[in-house]
């Protein structure tokens, strides 16, 4: 017998299930999620410990995977059978893959410690800031689409801006399936929303806004639609990281320089005065406010947004493009783009303050010995 638990365990997939999910078997869903872990592979149905035992005939979220796979004697079982089991010797490997084969749950003599998905454990996903219990179930052709949605939504984060997290998900999702269907990689979606991204700001520099505001929304979708294709195909790389989040942080700014350039074309342009405070205070504010949510991760470990609730609450409409938005689209309608750009000048200018607030708050709480900490995390 082998007790082997000081080096990460490989994983290795115990059965064959043909059914898929977002186009990819269990096997070849498992390999990726350990290749992303940085965990190693067996394949055999006879693995060596210590090892990581994957039920073929389940499909669940990744962070199941990383939680069992950083808890040696843990298992998670579903109907009693077991699901996921780190086993750590050659006998509890045996009694995991036996029960998996038989869909029979552990014996009463096993010495893993079994959680079953029923009782609602819950995990924290620093990663898209959020508390949850993630999906886990049953994977057949009854299943894949609930499944694939379950997926979908657990690839988002619990906390974002009021758009991505109430009006985008169901559009986002039928793009996704098709291009999960399709073969589409994230990194295509990223470059055809890049794309967009640049003709929109071109039109808004000539005073076409509404058309602007049309590829501008397309790309924000697609913007959603690469990042849960990535986590859902588990296909995020480096690359595509940089290449996603580079874009969405250089673009906002040429945006607004754009808008307010444009609003020649509609005879309300802006006096040198006004221009230069709504740059000053659209751009400079967009970079200040970015160093001061750098600092709080800095400085505690995590973002400003997600310390407390009301950090949560006020990421919904924050000075970021989604909210700002919103404002030049209702000033528009009403024919007046360029009140909507002063108007974001001043969110922008009042949404630094509050962060500012927030970060100097969190020093002095620190300072008189609190604990700063996510209200995300599980009680202390």
């Amino acid at each position: 017998m082998t007790n082997d638990t000081d080096k990460r365990p490989d994983i290795a997939v115990i059965g064959t299930n043909p059914v898929k999910l977002w186009g990819l078997d269990t096997q070849e869903r498992t390999r990726r999620i350990a290749a992303a872990a940085a965990l190693g592979w067996q394949d055999s149905e006879a693995p060596a410990p210590p090892c990581v035992l994957v039920n073929a005939g389940f499909a669940f979220d990744p962070g199941w995977l990383r939680h069992i796979a950083a808890h040696p004697g843990k298992a998670l079982s579903n109907g009693g059978v077991p699901v996921l089991a780190y086993a750590r010797t050659e006998d509890e490997a045996r009694a995991v893959a036996g029960a998996m084969r038989n869909k029979t749950p552990l014996p009463a003599t096993s010495s893993l410690d079994v959680t079953a998905y029923e009782s609602g454990p819950v995990l924290e996903n620093k990663e898209l800031r959020k508390r949850e219990t993630p999906f886990l179930d049953r994977l057949d052709a009854d299943t894949v689409r609930p499944l694939e949605r379950a997926s979908y939504f657990g690839a988002y984060k619990g906390v974002t801006d009021i758009l991505t997290k109430y009006l985008w998900p169901e559009w986002a999702l039928v793009i996704t399936r098709i291009a999960a269907r399709l073969g589409i990689t994230p990194n295509m979606v990223t470059a055809v929303g890049a794309i967009l991204c640049v003709l929109a700001t071109f039109a808004f520099g000539y005073g076409h806004y509404w058309a602007g505001m049309a590829m501008g929304l397309v790309f924000m979708v697609l913007d959603t639609v690469d990042g849960k294709l990535a986590r859902c195909t588990i296909t995020s790389s480096w690359w595509g990281n940089v290449f996603d989040h580079g874009i969405d942080l250089v673009h906002p700014p040429f945006w607004w320089y754009a808008w307010a350039v444009g609003l020649a074309y509609w005879g309300l342009a802006l006096s040198p005065e006004q221009f230069w405070f709504a740059m000053i205070a659209i751009v400079g504010g967009y970079v200040v406010q970015r160093f001061v949510e750098g600092a709080f991760i800095s400085s505690f470990g995590m973002h400003v947004h997600v310390w407390e609730k009301f950090d949560s609450q006020f990421r919904l409409i924050t000075a970021r493009r989604n909210p700002n938005m919103i404002i030049l689209f209702a000033a528009t309608a009403f024919g007046r783009p360029d009140l909507g750009l002063i108007a974001v000048a001043w969110w922008t200018l009042i949404s630094l303050l509050v962060h500012a607030v927030r970060l100097g708050q969190a020093y002095l709480q620190r300072a008189r010995g609190a604990n700063i900490r996510s209200w995300l995390q599980a009680p202390a």
